[in-house]
Formats: C-alpha cells, structure tokens, sequence
C-alpha cells in the first residue's frame, strides 16, 4: 500500500469514529462508504477554497449556470476518477475485502433532475471544472427529486424517492447563509428625497433560502467549481400559541407550506396550488441566486457597468427565465439605475439555451398568477414588453400580426407571459442545441426574432463529458483506448481518431468484442438482479431507454418486437439474430398516454418471454426507474442504441452520444445530432431510416392519412389489430384502445405507421450485419473514434467563446 492509499485509510477510519460515531471492526459496507465519502471530499476542500481565492484575485469572470434540474448520479466514483484516486481508493479498501464498486452501491443517484435537460447541465459542470472555467451551477436542493419508478402489473407506480433518507455526504450546508425571498405584497410607487419616481415591493411573506454546496473537480487540473443549491427554510419556524392551544398542525402549517418550494422536482401543475408552487419555485431559486451573485459581484466592484464583464449567466430553457425581470428590479429598485442603464446591463449579462421545438413545451405563466405571486416583476415585463413592441413598430410599421406574435404577452381568453420570447428579447445570445434544431428554431419556431435580432440566434450542439460516461463506466474500453493510442483522448476526444486504423486489425477486433461480452455479462447479472430475468449475453442488445414520450417513439420500437414475434411464430424453426430488446424510461405522472405505453411494452414482453415457440430468440426487458446509474450499466453493454424520434422534434439527445462513445451502433431517424452524428461516423457506420424533418412537414401539410399505411402493409396491420384487439392481455378489453385510436382516429401525429415499414427494413439490415461479427465490430470501432466533436469540452468552449466571452484552458 503506498503512501496515498495509507493516508486515505487512516482517514476512513477517523471519519468512521469521529464523524459517524461508529466502529470500524466489523467493516460494514454503508460505513465505509461514507467514511471514504467524507475522506474524498476532504481532499476536494483545499483545492475548491484555493480556486476561489484565485477567482477572487485575478477578478475572474464567472460563468453562472441556471437550471432548474441537475443530474449529476451518484458523487463517488466521479469524484474518485476525476481526482485520479482510483488505485489509492482500491488499496485502502484491500482489508474490507470490499470493492470500489461495491461502495458504490451504497449510493443512492442524487434526486436533482429529470432527464437530458438536467444531465446535459450536469456534464457542463464537468467541463466547466475541467477547462478551468470559474463556474458555478444553481439550482434547487430537492428533498424528493422527481419519482422513483417501480412497476406493478405492467404499470408505472410512482413513489417517492428520498435520496437523502441516509444523509449526503456530499454536500456542505451552509445554515448560516440565507437569503430572504420576497413573494405576493404589492407594488409601491413613491418619490424618493430627489423627487425620483420609484418602486418597492412592499407586504410580502418572506421565505429563506439555505444554500448547499456540492463540489465539482475538473480532471487533470486543480480547479474546482461547485453547485450551489438552495433549500427553502421557513422564516417562520413553529407557533408556540397554536401549539398549546393544541392546534398541533396549524404550529407547523407556516414551516410545512414553506418547505414544500424544495420538496420536489416539477409538480403536477394540473391543478391551480400546483401551477403556483412551479413558478414559486422557479423564481425562489432564482431570486437567492442573484442576491448570491451581486453580494459576490459588489465585494469588489461598484459600477454595475462592469457587471456583464464579470458574470455571464446562462439561462438552461425557460425556467429561469423570471431571472430577466429579476435583475432589472435589482438593478432599478435597490440599486437606483435608470431603465436604459439597467436593460443594458441585463441583455449583455444573460443568455439563453432552448432546448425544445415542441410548441406546448414552451412555458406560458397566467398574467394574474404572476401579479399575485410577483407584483413588482409583472409592471417589469409589461415595461421590457412596450419598449420592445416599440421597437419592432418602429422597424417594421404597419404589421400588427407581427407584434402579435412576438409580444411576450400573449392574448387571448386569458393573458399569459411567454417566458421563451421574454428569454429571447432579454438575452444577448440564444442557441439551439443541435444543427437541425436550430435551424427550425430560426426557421420556423423563432423565425421572427431571427429577423428582429439577425445573428443572436446561433448553434452549439451538445455534448457529453468523457470522463463520466467513458472513462468511468467503462473502465475495460478506456484501458483497451489507452493501451492503444495513449490517454490524451481522456482530455481532447478528437485523439479518438488514432483507432481507426486499429479497426482493420483482427486481434484488435477480438479485444474489443471481448470488452463488449464482458460488459454485457455485467448487465445480466444487473437484469437478474433488478427483475428477476435470465438474460443471454450472447444475444443482440437493443437499447431504448430514455423519456417516455410519443414523439420519441417508444411505440413503434414495441411494433417492431411484435413484427419479430410474429415472424417466429410463423416459422419457430428459421434461424435469426437472436435478441434481448430492453426498454427503459419514465414517463410524466399526469401523462396517461405514455404511461399506458409502458403498460403495452410490458404485456408484449411478458406474453413474448413466456412463448415456448419463442426459445428465448427474442426477450423483451423493461428496467424500472431509469437513472444515470442504470444508465452507467446499459450503455456500455449495448450493441444497438434506438434513437428513433419523429424527425423535427428531438432538439439534441445526448443518450445517442453515449452509446456511440462506448460502441453502439445508432439505428435512427434524421433528427436531433443523429445527423450530425452520421456526419462523423459515416452513413454506412449508422442505420438511418425514415421520414426527414421537411417531409414530414411537408406530409402534415398535404393532408396525411395513417389508414393509406395500415390498408397496405399487411404486417402493419397484423401487429395493429393485435394492439386494437388486446391480443397480449385478453383479460382486459378495450385496454389498449387509446393507442389505437392516437393513431387511426387523431391522425397518427408522430408518424409511427409513415415510418413503420423503413424501420423494419433497418432492423432486418441490423440483423445481417450482426452476423458479420468481424464487420459489426469494425463499425463499433469507428463509431467510437470518430466521436470527438461530441465532447461536452467541444460544446462548452464554444459557449466561452461565443457567448461567455471567457478564455478557457486545457
């Protein structure tokens, strides 16, 4: 054991006594995790305090992160790989008889975020910390997060998921440093000594906000960056009168509503209460975050001129869009600027991501909610909102229908705010996360503003950090790369170019598929373990595990499975690829449709697996509660990545990245960075199908009509009337009905009978491939080294240099 390692055991065994108050014989594997947790983050602190006495020295420009969700997993191993411990960790732990891995288990994903919106902003942290960049990711330090998914009879059942129930090692609390958030009140107008017209927002209830701190290393480097997450804490700890007049709820009722702001990830807003506590949420977070930025900003500055010199706020979607309005109150209420001083200051210090061209995902807010809850913020936006509508008229005189469409107020029955066009006016750059995407953005969703402000609308396509999603998770590939070409790629991903000569060797071919099997071998036991189900490894593993949504097509991947069922029990004894088809995802508690979606995918599967004619040719797997630990598993053991969306709606993606960077290959329609994708890897390295984001719109247009595609293709329609008619759970009629009639009544409107027969042509070239294994292989190679411009390193210098403004290094 060399020194490193000693000193890390001495130092688990200290925080086992002192910290947790527990005895480190016999070794218990939850004591230990936290006793190396609390040891790993020790040596993180030095260096986190050193990084912002160097901010704070050299008058750094910092970069601020907004997002309402994070997604970071688990802590442990990425602390661990980024601060190169690995060896150090794995000797100290050599008297436990336990493993790193088995560590790790021990912890539960951080319950933060969502999806790729959360996950995106989590591998940013990465590359911020890693490029050097001073920045810092704010959010909200949920107790709950969003849902832990477990499914009974085939269905989705939420419960709750309480990351937190055994403590988190990881985070400092920080319960001295708060920050009052105002809401409700109303807006006074008075004259200051001078005579000035002013505002301030008066008779509010106060909540505060706590901050937590989570550290993010960079790897290879001393910097550390962290996330600063905010937790509401009621001014109003408990009523002692209520309390011994024995009303024992309502002593508590002040704290209890309060709290409920930090309690959970994106609750339901189908209700009133529900909508009210979304947007208190986003402006909670928002507003604790900017008192934390200028308290940072007015340590050593006071000329707010220089503030878009020294911040860049980043707006991740619109939920903190209520940000804009924000700093502009900051600005003209305490800090007494002029309107045209402040605005100026605000559009050059913020800047905004869009990350849908879904028309009902852009958030709309209720005029008379955000005058109730926000009284001061509303008079703001009907000011930015004149000045604009001014503007424009100006510019472009006599087209009403123009002002109508770009005014952020949107009229109508009710008025409502439009938080993307208020992101967008109020922003100096907004970018679209793919080339597709912002190309419809500027074309279509947006069009207008791209004419208004020519140039502010630009394109970063996302990316993934290696460190994570190679270099951690697959630990076997990243050995087999570095033995190869070296370890620079761990850093600059286009190094990954030097392997492809290597894929015309056959010995390297046969490493590579063995790192492939054994990965695989460990999803079994992984499958084995979560459901139950024996799984051969020798099989093609087709993946589809992401948001459960209609436009990303879920559906038509089931129809293929039944297709396959279908033409094996025509013929039990023609030999096939055989294949273990895995689903995973969640889908939106109110959401009904993709909810019964998972309850179709789950019937298939069980009336497939259990068909003795089947022989195990085909298995259908759904994985509860898709999470990035899951994920970690899935994605390097995967042969075959879906990523099969309707063309024109999925912004980016990023799990298509993923898989590619461990070897998948990518069956797909042209959408998102699919494109892009092929691109780089070649269009004989992916298996493209379908319709494209022009005829699909162009279809939409001439009057498209689903029934044209179930009357002509007879494997269509045998594996619809299947669905219709309740083939794969006979107990339950009519069950499935809704799915047949989105798609034969409601016009089918994410094309899945106009794509159908072009992906099972796809599916049937996957197949002869795969018998090739030398040739599959050899993609598999190629798809991995011409992966490098999809480094989330790649995207966020693209982000210092055109929108931040900030120098990076390596």
């Amino acid at each position: 054991m060399d020194q490193s390692a000693t000193d890390l055991n001495e130092d688990i065994k200290h925080h086992i006594m002192t910290t947790m108050g527990n005895d480190f014989y016999p070794p218990r594997k939850d004591t230990y995790y936290n006793g190396l947790a609390y040891s790993v983050r020790d040596r993180l602190v030095t260096r986190w305090l050193n990084s912002q006495r160097s901010f704070y020295d050299r008058s750094a420009k910092r970069v601020y992160y907004l997002s309402l969700e994070f997604l970071p997993g688990r802590f442990l191993m990425n602390y661990v790989t980024n601060m190169q411990l690995n060896k150090a960790c794995e000797q100290s732990l050599e008297e436990t008889g336990f493993t790193l891995e088995e560590l790790e288990e021990q912890e539960w994903d951080a319950g933060l975020g969502n999806g790729g919106l959360g996950r995106l902003a989590s591998c940013y942290m990465d590359s911020m910390a890693s490029l050097n960049i001073p920045g810092y990711g704010y959010g909200i330090m949920y107790d709950y997060g969003i849902f832990y998914q477990t499914i009974v009879n085939g269905y989705q059942v939420e419960q709750c998921d309480n990351w937190v129930r055994w403590g988190n090692p990881w985070e400092f609390k920080r319960r001295g440093f708060l920050y009052n958030v105002q809401f409700y009140g109303r807006s006074e107008h008075y004259k200051n000594d001078a005579g000035k017209p002013c505002y301030r927002w008066v008779d509010t209830l106060d909540i505060n906000a706590m901050a937590c701190d989570i550290l993010i290393p960079g790897y290879g480097t001393q910097n550390v960056n962290n996330m600063r997450l905010w937790a509401a804490m009621s001014s109003q700890e408990f009523s002692l009168r209520e309390f011994n007049q024995g009303d024992y709820i309502g002593a508590m009722q002040s704290k209890i509503l309060t709290e409920n702001i930090s309690k959970v990830l994106y609750p339901s807003d189908e209700e009133e209460v529900g909508k009210e506590l979304r947007l208190k949420q986003q402006y909670f977070f928002v507003a604790a975050t900017f008192q934390d930025i200028m308290r940072r900003f007015k340590k050593h500055n006071s000329d707010f001129k220089l503030l878009p010199e020294r911040v860049a706020v980043q707006l991740n979607d619109t939920h903190p869009a209520i940000a804009i309005p924000e700093l502009m109150r900051l600005l003209l209420d305490e800090e007494g600027l002029e309107w045209h001083q402040a605005w100026e200051i605000s559009v050059k210090t913020f800047a905004y991501t869009n990350h849908t061209v879904l028309p009902e995902a852009l958030e709309t807010w209720p005029v008379r909610l955000i005058s109730r809850l926000l009284p001061r913020h509303i008079e703001i936006i009907y000011e930015i909102n004149r000045q604009f509508l001014s503007m424009v008229e100006k510019r472009y005189p006599k087209k009403p229908e123009l002002l109508r469409r770009v005014s952020i107020i949107e009229d109508g029955p009710e008025q409502k705010v439009r938080m993307a066009h208020l992101a967008i006016v109020g922003s100096h750059a907004v970018n679209g996360v793919a080339a597709l995407h912002s190309r419809i953005i500027k074309e279509k969703l947006f069009h207008d503003f791209d004419i208004i402000f020519p140039g502010k609308i630009i394109n970063v396509t996302n990316g993934v950090t290696p460190r994570r999603w190679v270099l951690q998770i697959n630990p076997a590939l990243s050995s087999l790369i570095t033995d190869t070409i070296g370890s620079d790629w761990i850093t600059d991903l286009d190094q990954l170019k030097k392997l492809t000569p290597h894929a015309e060797s056959p010995e390297f071919r046969e490493k590579w598929r063995q790192v492939k099997l054994k990965n695989k071998a460990r999803l079994v036991k992984y499958i084995k373990r979560k459901v139950g189900m024996d799984v051969n490894p020798d099989t093609l593993f087709d993946v589809h595990v992401k948001r459960i949504h209609e436009y990303k097509r879920q559906l038509l991947n089931i129809f293929h499975v039944i297709a396959l069922y279908n033409r094996i029990k025509k013929d039990p004894a023609k030999e096939i690829v055989p294949r273990t088809v895995i689903f995973g995802g969640k889908a939106a508690p109110s959401y009904v449709q993709a909810k019964l979606i998972i309850k179709l995918i789950n019937s298939v599967a069980d009336f497939v697996n259990n068909d003795p004619d089947v022989n195990h040719k085909l298995e259908v797997v759904f994985l509860p509660n898709y999470c990035v630990s899951q994920a970690e598993k899935i994605i390097p053991a995967t042969d075959l990545s879906e990523q099969i969306s309707t063309a024109g709606l999925e912004a980016s993606g990023t799990g298509n990245m993923k898989f590619a960077l461990n070897g998948a290959l990518t069956i797909g329609t042209l959408d998102g960075a699919n494109i892009e994708m092929m691109e780089e890897v070649g269009e004989d390295n992916i298996f493209i199908f379908g319709l494209t984001a022009k005829e699909v719109d162009k279809k939409r247009a001439q009057g498209y009509d689903p029934w044209d595609y179930y009357n002509s293709d007879k494997e269509l329609r045998t594996t619809l009337d299947m669905v219709r008619l309740n083939h794969f759970i006979p107990g339950e009629p009519n069950l499935f009905r809704p799915i047949w009639d989105s798609l034969m009544a409601q016009g089918d409107k994410y094309f899945v009978l106009a794509d159908f027969r072009a992906f099972i042509q796809a599916q049937d070239k996957v197949r002869a491939l795969y018998l090739d294994q030398e040739q599959w292989t050899r993609r598999s190679i190629l798809n991995t080294a011409n992966m490098g411009k999809f480094s989330s390193d790649r995207a966020v210098r693209e982000y210092a240099r055109d929108i931040w403004h900030i120098e990076t290094s390596k």
